[in-house]
Formats: structure tokens, sequence, C-alpha cells
């Protein structure tokens, strides 16, 4: 418990220093939101009355106070493209944004780990030399060129997939609300053509993310794997006559585990980065393309809110990355 409060202390700062460069930085970008809002036709007396609305008139020491007096209160801001509070607008789009991001790293995972163990133990055979061409592509292709390609493929020339409108074909109504995600929503709710609907709308961009964040984690699986066959106690193991499954699942793989977990925390981490442009491509109403829109209209509310939210999904991931460490090896708490 001690190595997680102190963990959890070294949270503070790093979140004071977020809230600081994004204050900063969304007022050095270009654009003027009182401007924006004010409309084309709008003269200089309109926008000068929109910005001291906004408090966008006031030196920026003063519009920071308000900011981090707000932020102690709960409150983001209100979101001027929509009128709605940004706290609000976040939590409703969150879900659909960790659906696509989870079922991304779950393909990715299911792919990535037994083809780098597989190429580990079968080195220099037919699939390791698959898991090279692979990763490659993976590393090499856009995730944004990689979406649009799928969307002509599978949707334009083979009509496989349906376009990409969103989490949900127009022909369909969303399932009542439970955990935000609408396969396992429609699922609870035993609507199974709702469930069709919502997963054949998820696979393209979900398998879209999982070969970009498929390449580094079979790399690091390899790697890994081949470190730990090559150790004294994996010799040992074999000499003993142990079975292959049992020397390489039991005792290589859990030993292997370490970097691998380190990978997948990084994976998601930008993967959180990544689906900002898979939602753009395939019209995805999630936080990221909330941000992006709010980006282009100098809308700052929403911007801050975002970074600050995924600052926060970040540090809860490397804590949860932490207790999974000592978890598989029980010397990491020991040392912590």
């Amino acid at each position: 418990m001690r190595a997680v409060a102190r963990r959890l202390a070294t949270i503070v700062p790093t979140l004071i220093g977020v809230v600081i460069v994004t204050f900063l930085l969304t007022r050095v970008l270009p654009g003027d939101p009182a401007a924006y809002f004010a409309g084309p036709t709008a003269d200089q007396a309109s926008i000068d009355q929109i910005r001291a609305a906004l408090g966008l008139d006031q030196p920026l020491p003063v519009q920071f106070a308000a900011y981090v007096k707000d932020l102690a209160t709960g409150n983001l801001g209100n979101a001027l493209s929509t009128g709605q509070p940004v706290l609000t607008e976040l939590a409703a789009r969150l879900p659909a944004s960790a659906e696509l991001t989870l079922t991304a790293l779950l393909i990715s995972m299911s792919i990535a780990i037994p083809l780098g163990i597989l190429a580990a133990v079968k080195e220099g055979s037919f699939i390791d030399h698959v898991c090279r061409v692979v990763t490659t592509a993976g590393v090499s292709l856009p995730v944004f060129f990689t979406g649009l390609l799928f969307v002509y493929v599978f949707y334009y020339l083979l009509g496989w997939a349906p376009a990409p409108v969103g989490r949900l074909d127009v022909y369909f109504t969303e399932p009542e609300r439970i955990t935000g995600f609408f396969t396992i929503d429609s699922l609870l709710a035993g609507d199974l053509e709702t469930f069709r609907a919502a997963a054949s709308q998820l696979f393209l961009p979900a398998a879209t993310l999982a070969l970009f964040s498929l390449a580094p984690i079979a790399r690091m699986t390899r790697a890994s794997m081949l470190s730990v066959l090559s150790s004294e106690f994996i010799r040992t193991a074999r000499a003993a006559g142990l079975r292959s499954r049992t020397v390489i699942l039991a005792y290589a793989f859990r030993n292997a585990m370490l970097p691998v977990v380190t990978t997948l925390g990084m994976v998601f981490s930008f993967l959180l980065g990544a689906n900002v442009l898979v939602e753009k491509v395939f019209a995805w109403p999630g936080v990221g393309s909330f941000a992006v829109e709010a980006l282009i209209q100098s809308d700052y509310a929403p911007v801050q809110g975002f970074v600050l939210a995924m600052a926060l999904l970040y540090v809860a991931l490397n804590l949860v990355i932490d207790l999974v460490y000592g978890l598989i090896d029980p010397r990491v708490r020991l040392e912590a």
C-alpha cells in the first residue's frame, strides 16, 4: 500500500503540469473563438462583446486562476459548439472511445501474443517470417491510411462491411445505456439484431487500430520469449522431461510477461492518441472526434477537458501496470 501511495503522490505534479501546459497551448494556437462564434458578418463590437462574455479579454494569469478555480469545483467549462458542459459531453462520448480502444487492444493481443510466442519457439521458420512481415506492415502504414484502405476494400469494393457512419446504422436505435458499450448493452437487453449491427460497425475501426498496435506487442513478445528460452532454467526444465507446452507457457511465457505488460501499457496510451484519426475516418462519436472538432472551432474548454481526461487515464493505466507487475513477479513488490 505504501508503494501505491507513493505512486499516487507523483500524480499530483504530473496533473499540475498537464493543466498548465494545456492552458498555455490553447491560448497560443491560431484562431479566435469569439470571432468564430460571432460569425463572418459580425462587427468588431459584437466580437468584443463575446470575448468579454467568455472572459478572454482578461490577462492570462486571471484566466488561468478562473480555470483552476473551476477545475477545483469539477467544472470543465461549457462546449461552445454544443452548449453543453464539457464534463457531460466527455461522459457521453468516452464509452464509445473506450469500446473502440479496448476492442482493438483485445484483437491485437489475441493475434500478436500467440504470433510472437510461435515466432520465438520456431525461430527462422515460416511463422517467424510472417511475424516480421506483419509487424513491419503495422509499423509502416499510417493508421488513417489503413482505415481509408479498409473502407475502400471492405465497404466500397466488396460490400462486406456497413457504411462508416458511426456506432449504429440509421435503421437501429441505441440500446438502453448500462455500460455505454453498445455491444454489451445490446446483449444485456437480449437484442441480438442490435448487437450484430453494433459489432459490424465496430469491427473495421477496431481492426484498423489493432493492426497499428499489433506490431509492438508481437515484437516484444518474440524478443522477450527468445531471451527467456535461452535461459538455464528452461534448458533444465526440458532436460527434466517436462512437456514442451508446459515449458513454453508455464515457465517461459510467465517470465517473459513483464516486458510484454509494459508494452501493452505503452500501446494503450498510443491507441488513445491514434483513435482520434480513426474516429474521424469512421465518423465514430468518441472523445477524439469531439476534441478535433473543438480544436478546429478554437473552442478551448473541450480541448482542455480532453487532454486532462487522457492524462488521468494514462496515469491510472500506469498505476494498474505497477499493480499487475506485483501480481506477476512478487519480487517487484519486495523491491518497491
